[in-house]
């Protein structure tokens, strides 16, 4: 590993993968970075570790080697990963209609609902339509019973609609349904993920975490939210209430749940659809061992080829009823779509509001991590994020010729 000479960063990179070093330099430089991490992991080794700038706007904290930030619904990969778990154990079909599982689910035409339905967003359930909040959140039990009297916005199967919270909460209910411990899933990804891997990142961020490791939100301006958002469908979807997007996300219980003025992030609260706090390493490592036959973690070899296969449809396609474009998703999972590239036709992973990426590429062997706490507004790929990866994507495209020339060499 070569050492960063930089003001801006810190950090390390292996030889070859200078590129990426540059273009985490030059987000500083040119692309109004104000802190931030990127790693990666290829092959199973640590090829890329940086991160540079502020933690806090206010008090000038620099970012350090174990500062953490809330990833959005980034967080969606790695809650996407417990079910993995599961499947590899036998403990949880794909193709299993949920109500096996959780037989009150079966309410309000819901009882056809299958679980990879429901991971790909096509279960109609996007929005709650009966108050959700704190007290609700975090009781298990009170939140299954609203989930099971959920009813579909339309039949199930026919349509996609980003599940942008609610899908974490019936995750993490399918979750300790299966597991014979019943345990939520953010105890289930401490003690079976991050753990076992060392990883820095929590979907329940426990008390003991002081303030001092985690980075605060820098979020954008509204002249530079109506000057740079994209796409601009979305953001007018956003500014409507009643829209299916604002409903999805901004109320009952929105996205500022998981926030708290004086301790930054809600401690001991589990929102595994958005509410991730960790580093770009946990990311990028995590997704390494997905990426490669994650013997780590006992994947099964037939678990991992199903989240590497290409995405299944509804029956009127990926059109995003919330989204209002074409995304598509996978049990748990983004896949690259022309909307939304990243590495191979096999990768998966997930994005989160403002910049946030990690993802596993099966192809190439690499698991990748980016965060920041300068929120962005491109939804279909931070220029930061976009910049890191094309450099990455180079670097990964001259190796073959390079050990090939080794060869020859020896």
């Amino acid at each position: 590993m070569i050492p960063v000479a930089s003001r801006a960063i810190e950090g390390r990179v292996s030889s070859g993968f200078e590129p990426v070093r540059d273009a985490f330099e030059q987000n500083f430089a040119r692309r109004h970075e104000l802190g931030g991490a990127c790693c990666v992991y290829h092959r199973g080794k640590k090829v890329v570790d940086l991160w540079g700038g502020v933690r806090n706007t206010i008090s000038g904290e620099p970012w350090e080697r174990d500062t953490m930030v809330v990833v959005h619904s980034a967080t969606k990969g790695l809650a996407a990963m417990t079910l993995a778990i599961a499947h590899s154990r036998g403990w949880l079909d794909y193709e299993e209609r949920v109500a096996t599982y959780w037989p009150e689910f079966a309410q309000q035409g819901k009882e056809r609902i299958t679980v990879r339905q429901l991971l790909a967003h096509q279960a109609g359930l996007f929005a709650f339509d009966e108050p959700v909040d704190r007290t609700v959140v975090e009781d298990p039990d009170q939140l299954a019973a609203v989930m099971a009297r959920h009813k579909p916005a339309w039949e199930p199967g026919t349509r996609q609609a980003y599940h942008g919270l609610t899908l974490g909460f019936y995750e993490g209910e399918l979750l300790r349904r299966v597991d014979p411990r019943h345990r939520t899933l953010g105890r289930f990804f401490q003690d079976e993920i991050a753990t076992p891997l060392g990883e820095d990142f929590y979907i329940r961020l426990p008390e003991d975490i002081p303030n001092a490791r985690l980075a605060t939100l820098s979020p954008p301006g509204a002249i530079r939210m109506l000057i740079g958002f994209r796409p601009l469908r979305l953001l007018l979807e956003g500014l409507n209430p009643r829209s299916n997007i604002s409903r999805a996300l901004s109320v009952n219980p929105g996205t500022s749940i998981y926030l708290d003025q004086s301790h930054v992030y809600a401690r001991n609260l589990e929102v595994p659809a958005g509410g991730g706090v960790g580093t770009a390493r946990a990311m990028a490592h995590a997704y390494g061992v997905f990426a490669n036959d994650g013997r780590e973690l006992g994947l099964r070899t037939e678990t991992l080829d199903l989240l590497a296969a290409p995405a299944t449809p509804p029956a009127r396609g990926f059109y995003d009823e919330c989204l209002k474009g074409e995304v598509q998703f996978s049990l748990g999972f983004m896949k690259p779509s022309a909307n939304w590239r990243f590495g191979s036709a096999c990768s998966f992973g997930s994005p989160g509001t403002g910049g946030a990426l990690g993802f596993a590429d099966p192809e190439a062997a690499v698991g990748y991590g980016y965060v920041t706490s300068r929120m962005g507004t491109v939804f279909t790929g931070d220029p930061r994020d976009l910049a890191l990866r094309e450099a990455l994507s180079r670097v990964l495209r001259s190796r073959p010729t390079e050990v090939a020339r080794e060869r020859i060499a020896s």
